[in-house]
């Protein structure tokens, strides 16, 4: 009776515990809007991977009814349950209700990733009440806040491809395990410099232009940093569709996902992701 009862208690405290790490799998919600790399189409299958081969949960946000949608991104109160937050905006006006909702999560001190566009998230005329909110990821991500303007942020045409390199001065960063030195991608290169990325960033990668449309200099592609609300940060301007298909980049994606949630980087990859989505450009709303 005592064996049995001592194995009972042991079954409900496993069952316990197994519930409790069901309900602790890392939940990483992606917020989607940019109306030109598919960062709706190429993000769910990046969550796919992560469910798959590292167990956590996912959760898709996308502009409604499609990417060229600015007003409204629903399902915004999943930030308030994220892990991490990974976002892939382009010139967004939502409203300020939802607005709220992003700005609480950064806020929050929890990790905050960016891809591309998102260096100009949103649009608001002058003299909207969110307005300040165009300058967005300079808060966030220590980005160039919006495009063009003071802090002169453009890119070198669209013809235009980037090689990408690790910065020797952060090659054992754990970001960059088992990042190729070297790869390339067909985003055409972000120029930040010389005013960004914010200081007490640290530089991972590094991009030169390929066939640039004007004379162009090195510019960092991928950086960490903590920001005021002392999040981790991880930002990226590559995002282009077909980046996703480059294995390095893929890695690096990854990699960065589990560091910003304080996880052990991965020593073993499963092998190159099917992540093959045709860059779209800019279309218009059936």
């Amino acid at each position: 009776m005592k064996k049995f009862s001592y194995l009972l208690v042991l079954a409900l405290c496993l069952g316990s515990y197994f519930s409790f790490s069901q309900n602790k799998k890392p939940l990483v919600v992606f917020v989607c809007g940019d109306h030109e790399y598919s960062g709706e189409s190429t993000l769910p299958l990046l969550a796919k991977a992560l469910e798959t081969n590292y167990g956590f949960r996912t959760k898709i946000l996308t502009s409604y009814p499609d990417q060229n949608a600015e007003r409204d991104i629903p399902g915004l109160d999943a930030l308030a349950e994220a892990d991490l937050a990974v976002f892939f905006l382009r010139w967004r006006l939502l409203p300020a209700d939802q607005v709220a909702k992003i700005e609480a999560y950064m806020k929050s001190g929890k990790p905050i990733m960016g891809f591309r566009t998102s260096t100009h998230s949103f649009n608001y005329p002058k003299g909207d009440p969110l307005e300040k909110f165009n300058g967005w990821a300079e808060q966030a991500f220590g980005a160039p806040p919006g495009w063009g303007g003071v802090s002169k942020h453009t890119h070198y045409g669209h013809n235009a491809s980037t090689d990408a390199s690790i910065n020797p001065q952060a090659a054992k960063h754990p970001i960059l395990t088992g990042v190729d030195p070297k790869f390339h991608v067909r985003s055409w290169l972000y120029r930040v410099l010389p005013d960004y990325p914010a200081k007490g960033t640290e530089w991972l990668l590094m991009g030169d232009a390929v066939d640039p449309d004007k004379p162009a200099t090195t510019q960092p592609i991928a950086w960490t940093w903590k920001n005021q609300f002392d999040a981790r940060v991880f930002f990226t301007t590559m995002g282009h569709p077909e980046d996703f298909a480059v294995e390095p980049f893929q890695r690096l994606i990854v990699n960065a996902i589990h560091w910003e949630l304080g996880l052990k980087v991965p020593k073993k990859w499963p092998g190159k992701l099917e992540i093959n989505v045709p860059y779209r450009g800019m279309v218009k709303s059936k």
